[in-house]
């Protein structure tokens, strides 16, 4: 019983001790400021991981949100993007690596002797680009694609054009030239079909005309097994964008030799090589036709046909004749290599340059991390600020809440919001003053600095006419030639000093 008492007495001194107001209420729990405070760590952890996914995502990564992802895999339009001159790459191992010269000579040169030059590398890579032709007029280049089916053994062809740059040099223009910038549907291709085992069909351009509006090119049709069986020529027209076809010379000089020469060239081997346009009449196409009925070629003639398929014509029957043909496109040909002088201070020269790229590429990082960084502290700075104020209105509510209830303490928050809004805005207009305070102060050191420039050298660019002026002044009159001889020469100087300021 004295126990109970004692222990009485104890609790009952205590809570004297302690005052009412450190008594919480355990039923009164503030909901608002917990909500508030994990909005805060919510939003701080957010800013946290977007400063560490800045930071690893300055060079892209995969630490990064889908959309993050998706932004960055964007389409880009491949025509827009610029390309420099490829260039022969250098190991570590070699000191010395001689890099071509290449020249632009005419392309049908011999005439009708341009073939493609396909070899195994068709069978490995499935696809190649043949040997280009630049126009006349340096605006385009044309290049046929070649396609290689695996399945079939067959081989097919598109020809595409690549505008030029025209705002380049001739040379730089076609060696800048790339794939990525080519017009996206072919002026002319061959059947794809692959039903046909070994299937060969290819596309050469053969020339252009001499204005560069017409482009002759040549189909050949044959067998991977038993070599070539026939070529077709056609004729694509750049102004009305049509292609015209020309095989209607094959069929004047079948029948011509079948009519005249009682041969009928459908039971032989017999082709057509065209040579190019006509230097006299640039509308006509003229080929030449050879018959292979034993070790030697028999001529089958000399033969013209006009650019839009028709007025076929046979020109000659001697098979040493040589018609006047014109070569008007332009390639690619290489001219020897650089001295090695030259190579050696070209490579001095990208070192240099690459030290200075290297090390304009660390400022300009160095740059974005304390961007990123200053981002983030003005960020959290605004979160905290925010913060403190959510929960300073927030104490303001529950201290309201404990006196009144209903409209009465709508009312009495929303005055006191009125009255701490205006007080938020009055410590906001001191900040601004603070920092126009701090530009004017910088701005006044910056005209300072300009003005005691400016008194140094009042016109920087007279400089050597005021030093020429000193000079003359400081040097003694001559009298021996009178006062004539000393104001022709303070006219000298005047006009000297004229020539040197508009200069």
């Amino acid at each position: 019983m004295k126990k109970i008492l004692i222990l009485s007495f104890i609790i009952t001194f205590i809570a004297a001790q302690v005052p009412a107001t450190a008594v919480s209420n355990p039923f009164k729990k503030d909901y608002k400021a917990k909500e508030i405070n994990y909005e805060y760590k919510v939003k701080k952890e957010e800013l946290q991981h977007k400063k560490e996914g800045q930071l690893l995502n300055r060079v892209p990564s995969g630490y990064m949100t889908v959309e993050e992802y998706e932004k960055r895999s964007e389409y880009k339009d491949k025509t827009t993007i610029e390309y420099d001159i490829p260039k022969i790459e250098r190991s570590a191992d070699f000191k010395y690596i001689p890099q071509p010269v290449y020249k632009l000579v005419k392309y049908n040169d011999p005439p009708g002797k341009t073939e493609l030059k396909l070899g195994r590398r068709l069978f490995i890579k499935r696809q190649l680009n043949g040997q280009g032709v630049v126009s006349p007029d340096y605006t385009k280049l044309v290049y046929p694609a070649i396609y290689y089916y695996n399945d079939s053994g067959s081989t097919a062809a598109d020809m595409f054009v690549i505008p030029l740059n025209e705002n380049e040099a001739n040379l730089t223009r076609v060696l800048k030239a790339n794939v990525s910038h080519r017009n996206p549907e072919p002026i002319l291709s061959t059947d794809k079909a692959i039903d046909n085992y070994a299937a060969f069909r290819t596309l050469t351009p053969v020339d252009f005309n001499s204005d560069g509006t017409k482009l002759l090119a040549k189909e050949k049709l044959g067998s991977s097994e038993d070599g070539i069986w026939e070529t077709r020529i056609y004729i694509y027209n750049f102004a009305d964008k049509k292609s015209y076809d020309l095989n209607k010379v094959r069929e004047a000089i079948k029948y011509y030799w079948n009519e005249y020469r009682e041969l009928d060239l459908t039971t032989k081997r017999w082709d057509i090589y065209p040579l190019g346009f006509d230097s006299v009449n640039p509308d006509t196409v003229v080929v030449q036709a050879y018959a292979y009925t034993g070790e030697v070629p028999v001529n089958l003639g000399t033969w013209s046909i006009k650019t839009d398929g028709e007025g076929t014509k046979l020109v000659s029957m001697d098979k040493n004749y040589a018609p006047s043909i014109s070569s008007n496109g332009y390639k690619l040909e290489e001219d020897g290599v650089e001295e090695y002088q030259t190579v050696k201070r070209n490579e001095k020269a990208l070192k240099r340059a690459d030290k200075f790229v290297q090390k304009e590429k660390k400022a300009i990082d160095k740059k974005a991390v304390k961007q990123i960084k200053e981002d983030y502290k003005y960020e959290l700075k605004e979160l905290r600020a925010d913060h403190k104020d959510k929960a300073r209105d927030n104490r303001k509510l529950q201290t309201f809440a404990g006196s009144t209830e209903g409209t009465e303490l709508e009312e009495k928050y929303n005055q006191y919001r009125e009255v701490q809004t205006q007080k938020d805005i009055k410590k906001l207009e001191k900040k601004i003053q603070a920092k126009e305070k701090q530009i004017d102060k910088i701005d006044k050191k910056i005209q300072k600095v300009t003005d005691e420039t400016k008194k140094i050298f009042p016109n920087p660019s007279l400089e050597g006419t005021v030093s020429n002026t000193e000079e003359n002044a400081s040097q003694p009159e001559q009298t021996s030639g009178g006062e004539g001889a000393n104001n022709d020469s303070s006219e000298q100087n005047n006009q000297e000093q004229q020539q040197s300021q508009e200069e």
